[in-house]
């Protein structure tokens, strides 16, 4: 089979995400260096394959991409070929124009078309190979909730940024005696958050997966208070909800696989725990800050390695199945199973959610003995001698 394939592309899809240049530069690396393969790259993601937007790649041109953020072939949310916005007569209808795409491969003389994306973009690919398409999938993701795999090249960077921003927010909530809340990507996982807040000693932790009650977390925020932090920070996943409420969405998103756009939980908490405890909150959204920018050195490699495992399952002819990271060691499973998979989520009895809470971060979830979790503390005698100043 390896001897059949004299020309591949490569596309990334959805949302950007650190490391894809690295897997670019690897497939492309692997492909050329030890098989003699061409390699071209599809531009915009899945509009590209539908214009025949292609530029060649080669070991020039991928050069001094591994530490670079975003991808140098650009990428689209917005177009499913099966159901594509065209214009006919005047008026805009949605087609199924994957035809064109598969005839432009063909012209292209493409043997084997490799695939970086998410869920929304892996199942255009799931849908290609159907077609006839030679599909290799490689899982992309800052979110790290991707069926089949354990972990998903971007995920490292985005907790870096998350941490380093709790890091920041830590001092500027102790000097000002305030509740810091960040609210963090990660759609319906909570991945980004859990692993950020702790790295990042928030006091709670709140993600989509352990539904809260605003009260457990104020009663963590006033015992603090009672032994002299007068401060505390929270992490919020974009997609956590209250036990009685729901997600908060931003927008609506016409024509995305995924128009769900969600944002603004992090003002709702900052908003209610000011209420509740007293003292002036603030919220920070980070937003695209955790997509963009370098990868870390971890998601530089991973990303390396998912390039080079997915031409080594096209040398062995395994076609219409994602490269996957089980333990240490790379493996693959089929698309047919894994889009037919729900996502990955945080389980709320798994060893990291316990970690945090014997750390004593609290979910929000239950009442919490606040006194057995930080300790019959009292504030000490240097806490007492700034109540001075504080009357002053």
């Amino acid at each position: 089979m390896k001897n059949d394939i004299k020309r591949i592309a490569i596309m990334t899809g959805g949302g950007d995400c650190p490391g894809l240049n690295a897997v670019i530069r690897a497939v492309t690396r692997k492909a050329i260096i030890e098989n003699h393969w061409e390699v071209i790259g599809v531009r915009n993601g899945y509009k590209g394959l539908y214009y025949g937007n292609f530029v060649d790649l080669d070991l020039y041109n991928t050069s001094g991409i591994l530490q670079e953020g975003g991808t140098i072939l650009f990428s689209s949310n917005k177009d499913n070929l099966f159901e594509y916005q065209v214009e006919e007569n005047g008026v805009m209808v949605t087609k199924d124009v994957s035809d064109v795409a598969v005839e432009n491969l063909k012209k292209a003389g493409v043997d084997v078309l490799f695939v970086v994306g998410g869920d929304g973009t892996l199942a255009s690919a799931l849908e290609f190979s159907r077609k006839g398409v030679q599909i290799i999938a490689i899982p992309k993701t800052i979110d790290n909730d991707l069926a089949s795999t354990d972990a998903t090249f971007g995920f490292s960077t985005a907790v870096d940024v998350a941490t380093e921003a709790l890091d920041r927010l830590h001092t500027t909530a102790a000097s000002h005696h305030r509740i810091m809340v960040l609210e963090v990507m990660g759609r319906y996982a909570g991945w980004i958050a859990l692993y950020a807040g702790i790295a990042g000693g928030a006091d709670a932790i709140l993600i989509p997966e352990i539904p809260y009650d605003i009260n457990y977390v104020a009663a963590k925020i006033n015992r603090r208070k009672e032994i002299g932090k007068d401060f505390s920070v929270i992490v919020v996943a974009e997609g956590a909800k209250s036990k009685d409420g729901e997600m908060v969405i931003q927008s609506i998103v016409e024509g995305s696989p995924d128009p769900i756009r969600l944002g603004g939980i992090g003002n709702k908490v900052a908003m209610e725990l000011q209420e509740l405890c007293g003292n002036e909150s603030r919220a920070t959204i980070l937003g695209h800050l955790q997509r963009g920018g370098s990868p870390s050195s971890t998601d530089r490699i991973l990303s390396s390695r998912y390039g080079i495992a997915a031409v080594e399952l096209a040398e062995q002819g395994l076609f219409g199945n994602m490269v996957t990271l089980k333990g240490t060691e790379m493996s693959y499973d089929s698309l047919e199973h894994v889009i037919g998979q729900v996502t990955k989520n945080v389980e709320p009895d798994s060893e990291m959610v316990k970690t945090a809470k014997s750390l004593g971060i609290v979910f929000g979830d239950e009442a919490v003995d606040v006194y057995k979790v930080l300790g019959d503390l009292k504030a000490p005698d240097h806490f007492k001698a700034t109540d001075h100043f504080k009357k002053a």
